[in-house]
């Protein structure tokens, strides 16, 4: 089955534009909260930001259902 476009940025958006909402996050956390000697996540940009992206991108999919266990179920 062909996806138009629209699907196709629909899909993506849906998974990018979380990730870069905990980045942002991340940045804006370590920048406002974070210290600077020798905390693990806060103490430097980039492991902040790299988790808050985590966190938005993992949040994005946790409630969600897979789609090939519904298509079975309406099958079978």
């Amino acid at each position: 089955m062909e996806q138009s476009r629209f699907e196709i940025i629909k899909k993506w958006s849906k998974l990018i534009l979380p990730t870069v909402i905990g980045l942002t996050g991340g940045y804006l956390y370590y920048y406002y909260v974070g210290c600077n000697r020798g905390c693990a996540i806060t103490g430097n940009p980039y492991t902040s930001m790299l988790w808050g992206g985590a966190i938005g991108l993992l949040l994005t999919n946790w409630k969600s259902k897979p789609k090939q266990k519904e298509e079975k179920i309406n099958e079978g």
